[in-house]
């Protein structure tokens, strides 16, 4: 036996040498280049010597002197080859015969034969073993394609020195022929060193089977049963099988026959693989032999317990088969086993090899399991320099069926983060019935499309802690608050299900019957607002779900008397989506499972929903059907300039469910009581709620967003109301100065029937009134409330500590302020714009933006002020301030200055007509000269099947495409951060304590902050962490961390004419600017893990610019070229 070896390859079949000669008692020798320093095989041998020059690391692998020179060196009397690289190459054979070193494998000229595939074929048509139609081996195109006519299509491009599904392509068309040929040449002299290639006839649908072949010195063949390789990509094996399943034995024999009839014709020794095509009929034929071991050689190990990788070395020292204790009568088959491969590989991405940092790898174990892995652990770079394969994953059991269950589990075991991997398609084929059933040919994933993309890994965990890591470092809403846990502040829980509430009244009288019970009602109804409108005008409109539904249930079981909750629509849909990253419908679904007693109510723009324009109703009667079906009991419809009938088709929509209530509002401005108000009166009023009424309202709403209902002007209006309608009163106010609880007494004495309020740590100033002042100040009278007092202030501990988690975005006022019977700012708005008057610089000039607000208003035509009416206000003013024009100037020539896109929408009636006309010149001179306004979208068909099959992602897509985006854009990256808590989701996470994620009912994560390093050259940090207490390391960009490396252009992926690079890898551009190209014409190409692929162009077009150099390094996703 050999004293020592060196192992010529790198990674698993390194390893796997190794651990052979371990057990023979053979000293081992690895050899590596600089860039594969760090692989597992250098550590596993007792000796590694670096091997080739920097920046070359395939090259390294591939020299034969190098090869030679490491085994002089190391004192090496043997050189195993392994697979791939360099263990066909007859020249290494031959410079280790040279240098007294024995090679382990067949001899030279035996490698030379079954390398060049065309001697091969003849040889075995001389051993009587049946072949393929082929050509003679070329380097001349034409010569090529002029074969191909005689042997017929479909053809294989093969290359003559190939190996691996490398330089080989099937050509169904001709005219594909010719730069298949090209591709394939060019691949074959990069992986191969020898761009010779040969045609051979394709076989329609085959089974690919190959025999393992066992040779001796003394001429003894012997076969190990054959495997079933069909399951391919690219002519790559992904899965294989020992024995194949539902073979005719009959065949079997023969096929293994003829494997051993054409070993012995080439005088074949050491260990070897006779491979066959089988086609339906039943007829097999040979296409070539590899001479050295397979990456499948794993399955038949186990199937016929015989250790092949110590066979080769045993006979390569001179023993014979005999003294290997085998022969052809003892070597029998056990049960089954399939082998598959973990790779990097990204299938849904036609299998383009990934690169990265592992950051976790958690690997299976147990009976019937066995690994072959050499180049993964956590931490492990992988490069775009080497084969894409992590582990080889055998399993074993009696029969095919067990086997398979074997893997099915094993591949679940695995947990590999950091790079894409092929285990959810992996899973996806051994779940698949033909498969399971042993049917399978080689287009068995070519016909079934569908598994590339079954499965994805959820890979929740990771992505979670990506985010955190983000956020920890680049602190967008500053240093994480040491604040006390808010749950903590909770009440308890009363035991039991919450008692029946007004949703249980709605269900039984219904919309009519309910909103007569309301106006009969001798309490008074009280709408909770914290939810909703408490926060927009406060916090931006940030409160996220969790902490929403914390708190639910305790309000379900301690406040069952409220009228409703307002937790829904406004500014909390588009918010949600585009600053909190949650779909705005599971918070709703969320909240109805956690309120199911009390009604839920909304806020809703008329037929623009809750978007900022007018939609086509088709989109309103969707978008309130799946609000109603999904949870909202009240639907509070209102449009910013009091036009009923932007307000008929939601009013519609809503009394066509039958289920839902129409509250309707008149939006309430300036003040009726004044003599002097002209605009704005009680008739105006009246006349306004006449027409609400005959538009088939349930309820009445007063929605006064300014707060500026004075209780004397209350009491008119609501008595008003009350005397000549029979539909109950709802009031909405907003306590900006301070006195909005004499307006809702002095209305409460008039007749109304219900008010909002907010829990008192989330009341007052911009917000509602208090709740616990309204039931204070109403109990023990004629119209009390219902509610516990108690119960109310029992809820104000949680939400004082919730708002302090959101102290960022406190936008509030300080105290009220008399100042908004000036400016008639809405309450959400003023929070809005002193944020936004802080960011120009204007925080300390507030009170001239109030000025300005007014002066925009009275040029614009006083209007009623409420979103979407009031931005236009707003833009107006702060327009006037950063352009420093005086109003009276800009009134007089407005057509002189640029005018904000709302401002102009507006005037040429978007939003329709304002309550007072239009103001004359004003808006005849503002629109001169502006471009033509854009058309209404319409639906497309593909909308209008959206809205049918899928209302959820439709809706949030017409209604806000940008934030849809931005949520989509964040939950692929970051997975759903809807989980995490408040103070982890805005602040990150601080070094040493543990943090818990429910991810689901009995999944929970762990997680810990170890360190953040040093920003690198790049500016990245690496943020190491443990999940569930195993360390993982996550790179994160600083963004205040300047980099010292130019950021290559990313594609755009919504641009059709972004040609983007697939994977990392070494591209070269095939076209140059100004040329035309058409649809799926190849624009690049591109060389990584020893494979090249065509980059093809998205459209037709012309070249407009090219991103990279000629011949470039990049990073998938990297823009390479621009078509226009």
């Amino acid at each position: 036996m050999f004293r020592k070896v060196l192992v010529a390859n790198r990674g698993e079949i390194a390893i796997r040498a190794f651990r052979a000669g371990y057990e023979l008692g053979a000293r081992t020798v690895a050899v590596f280049p600089h860039e594969d320093r760090n692989s597992l095989h250098r550590l596993k041998a007792d000796e590694a010597y670096e091997i080739g020059q920097p920046g070359h690391p395939v090259r390294a692998y591939l020299s034969v002197e190098e090869i030679v020179r490491a085994a002089r060196q190391a004192g090496a009397d043997a050189v195993y080859p392994g697979y791939g690289f360099l263990s066909e190459n007859p020249e290494l054979a031959k410079a280790c015969e040279e240098a007294g070193i024995t090679f382990v494998g067949p001899s030279a000229h035996t490698l030379e034969l079954t390398g060049n595939k065309a001697r091969a074929v003849a040889a075995a048509r001389a051993a009587g073993v049946p072949v393929l139609g082929s050509s003679a081996p070329s380097n001349d195109v034409d010569e090529l394609v002029r074969a191909a006519e005689e042997i017929g299509f479909p053809v294989f491009v093969k290359a003559v020195a190939g190996g691996g599904g490398r330089g080989m392509r099937r050509v169904e068309d001709p005219a594909q022929l010719r730069e298949s040929i090209e591709a394939a040449s060019r691949e074959a002299a990069s992986a191969f060193g020898d761009p010779t290639v040969f045609l051979e006839k394709a076989v329609v649908d085959p089974r690919h089977i190959e025999v393992q072949i066992l040779a001796d010195g003394e001429g003894n063949v012997i076969h190990l049963f054959e495997r079933d390789c069909s399951l391919q990509r690219r002519h790559q094996k992904v899965i294989e099988m020992a024995p194949a399943p539902n073979l005719d034995p009959e065949l079997r024999d023969r096929i293994c026959a003829d494997a051993v009839r054409f070993a012995r014709e080439i005088g074949y020794r050491n260990a070897g693989t006779v491979e066959f095509l089988l086609d339906r009929d039943g007829n097999h034929v040979f296409i070539e032999m590899n001479p050295r071991i397979q990456v499948e050689h794993t399955v038949t190990e186990e199937v016929t317990d015989v250790d092949l990788v110590q066979a080769q070395l045993r006979i390569a020292s001179g023993q014979t088969l005999a003294d290997l204790g085998l022969s052809q009568e003892t070597v029998t088959l056990h049960g089954a086993a399939l082998q598959c491969r973990i790779t990097t590989e990204d299938p849904a991405n036609g299998f383009r090899p990934d690169t990265g940092r592992i950051s976790a790898y958690r690997s299976p174990g147990g009976s019937g399991i066995r690994l072959d892995g050499g180049t993964t652990h956590a931490g492990t770079e992988i490069s775009a320099h080497f084969d894409s394969m992590l582990v080889k994953l055998t399993c074993r059991g009696r029969d095919f069926k067990a086997a398979i269950g074997r893997a099915r589990r094993a591949v679940a075991e695995f947990r590999i983060r950091g790079v894409a991997t092929n285990i959810p398609f992996l899973q996806a084929v051994l779940d698949d019935p033909d498969f399971q059933a042993g049917r399978v040919t080689t287009s068995f994933i070519e016909e079934r499309p569908h598994l590339l993309t079954a499965r994805s890994s959820a890979d929740r965990g990771t992505k979670l802690l990506t985010y955190l890591a983000d956020v920890t470092v680049n602190k967008p809403h500053g240093e994480r608050p040491d604040l006390v846990e808010p749950t903590t502040k909770l009440p308890p829980l009363p035991a039991g299900e919450p008692a029946a509430g007004s949703r249980q009244r709605l269900v039984e009288l219904g919309p009519e019957g309910f909103a007569r019970w309301l106006r009969e009602s001798p309490t008074i109804g009280i709408t909770d607002t914290t939810f909703r409108d408490a926060h927009q005008s406060l916090l931006a409109t940030r409160v996220r779900t969790k902490d929403l539904l914390a708190v639910a249930p305790v309000v379900a079981r301690t406040l069952p008397e409220l009228l409703s909750l307002e937790c829904w629509g406004g500014a909390t849909y588009d918010v949600a989506l585009r600053f909190l990253a949650e779909d705005p419908w599971e918070r709703l679904a969320a909240l109805r499972e956690a309120v199911p007693n009390i009604c839920l109510q909304m806020l809703l723009r008329g037929r623009n929903t809750v978007g900022y324009t007018p939609y086509p109703t088709e989109v309103t009667d969707a978008f309130v059907q799946e609000a109603a079906a999904t949870g909202i009991d009240i639907f509070r419809i209102f449009d910013a300039l009091n036009d009923v009938g932007q307000m008929r088709p939601a009013i519609d929509a809503v009394r066509e469910t039958g289920t839902a209530i129409a509250e309707v509002a008149l939006c309430y401005t300036s003040d009726l009581s004044d003599p002097n108000e002209r605009l704005y009166t009680l008739d105006y009023y009246l006349r306004l709620a006449e027409q609400i009424v005959e538009a088939g309202a349930h309820v009445l709403a007063v929605k006064d967003m300014a707060g500026l209902l004075r209780a004397p002007a209350a009491a008119k209006l609501v008595s008003a109301l009350r005397r000549e309608f029979d539909l109950p009163v709802h009031l909405h106010t907003h306590d900006t100065a301070g006195g909005q609880l004499a307006t809702y007494l002095a209305a409460i004495q008039a007749g109304a029937d219900a008010v909002d309020g907010a829990v008192a740590s989330m009341a007052g100033t911009t917000s509602q009134p208090s709740l616990t002042a309204i039931v204070a100040a109403t109990d023990h009278s004629e119209r009390p409330t219902g509610l516990d007092l108690q119960a109310v202030g029992d809820l104000e501990p949680y939400w004082e500590s919730v708002r302090k988690v959101y102290a960022p975005f406190e936008a509030g006022l300080a105290s009220p302020t008399g100042r908004v019977y000036h400016h008639e700012i809405p309450g959400g708005q003023l929070s809005n714009l002193r944020t936004q008057a802080v960011a120009l610089g204007l925080g300390d000039r507030f009170e001239e933006i109030e000025d300005l607000y007014a002066a925009a208003d009275r040029m614009l035509g006083r209007l009623v002020k409420v979103t979407p009416s009031s931005k236009v206000v707003g833009d107006l003013a702060l327009h006037l301030v950063g352009a420093g024009v005086p109003p009276e100037d800009f009134e007089a020539t407005p057509n002189r200055f640029d005018i904000p896109d709302s401002v102009i929408g507006f005037l040429r009636g978007e939003l329709g007509t304002p309550p007072g006309g239009w103001p004359e010149p004003f808006r005849s001179k503002a629109l001169e000269g502006r471009a033509e306004p854009r058309p209404v979208q319409e639906l497309t068909a593909e909308d209008r099947e959206g809205l049918a099959k899928e209302p959820r992602p439709t809706l949030n897509r017409l209604l806000f495409p940008g934030p849809t985006r931005e949520y989509e854009t964040h939950r692929a990256a970051y997975g759903d951060t809807s989980v995490l808590d408040s103070k982890d989701f805005f602040y990150g996470l601080r070094p040493g304590k543990e943090y818990a994620v429910d991810l689901e009912p009995g999944v929970r994560l762990l997680i810990e902050l170890e360190a953040v390093g040093e920003a690198d050259e790049r500016g990245m940090r690496t943020v190491m962490s443990t999940l569930n207490g195993q360390l993982r390391p996550i790179q994160v960009r600083d963004t205040a961390a300047a980099s010292d490396i130019p950021v290559t252009e990313k594609a755009d992926r919504s641009n059709p004419g972004h040609v983007a690079a697939p994977f990392a890898g070494v591209v070269t551009l095939a076209v140059a600017e100004g040329d035309q190209v058409d649809a799926g014409a190849t624009v690049a190409t591109i060389e990584a893990m020893k494979m090249e692929a065509a980059i093809t162009a998205t459209k037709a077009g012309r070249v407009n610019r090219l991103a990279i150099n000629r011949i470039q390094q990049v990073e998938g996703g990297d823009l390479l070229v621009e078509i226009g």
